[in-house]
C-alpha cells in the first residue's frame, strides 16, 4: 500500500492545492518500508496532479484541506481521500495503517472553495 499526502518540512501540508511537495510512503503489513518525495511542479491541474501520484503508486491520499475539483478528481483517478488531518507525515501514515488516524475539519483558509470531508478510513489495497 502507498500513500500520497501533501508534504512541508516533514509534516503533513495543510494545503493541498498550494503544496510544492507530496510524500508518498510505502507500507507492508501495517509497517512503513519506504518513503519518496516528489516535487509538484503542475499546481492546480487537476488530472495531472492525480494521474502524477497514481503513477507513484499511491492508493490513499491523506490532506488537511483539499478543493472540492482536486478531491473529485482524485477520487475519479481511483484514491481514497481523507481529509481534516494534521501533523507529523510519518505518524500519520503510522496511524491511519493502525486505524487509528484521527482527523478534524478541514484546515485550511482558502476562502471560497469547498471541502470533501469524506473519512474513509478503509485500508484497501
Amino acid at each position: 500500500m502507498k500513500i500520497a499526502m501533501p508534504y512541508l518540512d516533514g509534516n503533513l501540508n495543510p494545503h493541498f492545492g498550494t503544496s510544492r511537495e507530496f510524500v508518498v510512503i510505502e507500507a507492508e503489513e501495517g509497517n512503513i518500508t519506504g518513503k519518496k518525495i516528489i516535487t509538484n511542479e503542475i499546481l492546480h491541474n487537476h488530472g495531472e496532479l492525480a494521474l502524477l501520484l497514481k503513477t507513484e503508486g499511491a492508493g490513499v491520499v491523506i490532506t488537511g484541506g483539499i478543493g472540492r475539483p482536486m478531491a473529485n478528481a482524485l477520487q475519479q483517478a481511483g484514491f481514497a481521500v481523507i481529509t481534516g488531518a494534521s501533523g507529523d507525515a510519518e505518524q500519520i501514515a503510522k496511524d491511519f495503517l493502525k486505524g487509528t488516524l484521527v482527523t478534524g475539519p478541514s484546515s485550511c483558509s482558502c476562502g471560497g472553495h469547498h471541502h470533501g470531508h469524506g473519512h474513509d478510513h478503509g485500508q484497501g489495497n
